[in-house]
C-alpha cells in the first residue's frame, strides 16, 4: 500500500508536491439543488491543479447523466457509478439495491484506503444511508481511517447527525424556490 507521505501530484506547473497536508471531511446536503454540481466543480478545481480526483456515484444507474461525459475528459480523474436505472422509493429498496450501495461502498473503501487520491467524492452516499442501504458505522471509521492528506465530500440530501457532526465543512442547500413548483421538468445540461 502505499503511504499518505509518498503520495504526489503534478500541479499545472509540473512540478511534483503533494496537493493537501491535511484533507477534510465535507458533506454537501439539504432539499436544495446544487450538491452534486457542487462536488462535481470542486473535482473540477482539484484536477485542475494536478489533483488526483475518485468520484464514486451511489444510486446513480442511469445513462443519461451529463457528467458521465464530462468526467471522462477530466485528466486523473476515475468516475464510478453504482445502482440501477431506476428510482429507488424509501421502504421499498431491492436486495439488488442493498448489492450496488455494498459495491459502492467497496470502491470508496479501495478509493479511499490506497491513498492514491487527493480527493474522493462519494456522490449520493447520505441517501444510501438514509434509506439504511448500508450501515453507517463502517463509513464512518473508513473516513476516520484515510490517509491524512484525502479529502472527501459526501452529498445527498438526509445527512445522518452523526457525520454532520464530525465533518469539518457541512452545507445544506435550502431550497428557496424551484422551477418545478412551475411545472418545469428537468432540463437536460442543467438537472442532468
Amino acid at each position: 500500500m502505499v503511504k499518505a507521505r509518498e503520495v504526489v501530484s503534478v500541479d499545472v506547473t509540473g512540478s511534483e508536491r503533494p496537493i493537501l497536508e491535511r484533507g477534510l471531511v465535507q458533506v454537501y446536503t439539504g432539499n436544495g439543488k446544487g450538491k452534486t454540481t457542487a462536488a462535481l466543480g470542486l473535482a473540477l478545481r482539484m484536477a485542475g491543479q494536478g489533483g488526483r480526483v475518485a468520484f464514486i456515484q451511489f444510486m446513480k444507474g442511469w445513462d443519461f447523466y451529463g457528467e458521465i461525459e464530462g468526467l471522462k475528459n477530466i485528466h486523473g480523474l476515475r468516475h464510478e457509478r453504482t445502482g440501477t436505472p431506476d428510482y429507488v422509493y424509501r421502504g421499498q429498496e431491492s436486495p439488488v439495491d442493498r448489492n450496488e450501495a455494498q459495491r459502492g461502498f467497496e470502491l470508496a473503501r479501495e478509493c479511499l484506503q490506497c491513498g492514491l487520491y487527493d480527493l474522493v467524492v462519494l456522490d449520493e452516499l447520505n441517501v444510501v444511508l438514509d434509506f439504511g442501504l448500508i450501515e453507517l458505522e463502517p463509513v464512518m471509521e473508513l473516513l476516520r481511517s484515510r490517509p491524512s492528506h484525502v479529502e472527501v465530500v459526501v452529498t445527498g440530501r438526509g445527512a445522518p447527525e452523526a457525520l454532520s457532526a464530525e465533518a469539518d465543512l457541512v452545507t445544506e442547500m435550502r431550497e428557496i424556490r424551484h422551477p418545478y413548483e412551475k411545472g418545469m421538468v428537468s432540463r437536460r445540461g442543467i438537472d442532468y
